[in-house]
């Protein structure tokens, strides 16, 4: 049987400075953290917590979670002529 893969986008919000998660796979998931570095660390005790608090998973599950981050970022580069 293939594991869940539980997606979360997480958007780089330029007026905040910070990086911005979200799941429609994790309920109630929505966090930020200044680095993606420093977000992927937040999401790996927030999402197992989350997930049992709605009865996704069971409160003495023991394994593995997966997930895919993607991360979204735009910025504008100025070119000189």
């Amino acid at each position: 049987m293939e594991p869940i893969v539980y997606q979360v986008d997480a958007v780089w919000d330029n007026d905040a400075s910070v990086w911005v998660a979200t799941s429609d796979d994790v309920p109630g998931l929505a966090t930020e953290a200044d680095t993606i570095e420093a977000l992927s660390r937040k999401l790996r005790d927030l999402i197992p917590d989350l997930l049992v608090l709605n009865h996704v998973i069971a409160a003495d599950y023991a394994g593995a979670i997966a997930v895919q981050l993607t991360s979204h970022r735009q910025e504008l580069i100025q070119v000189a002529s």
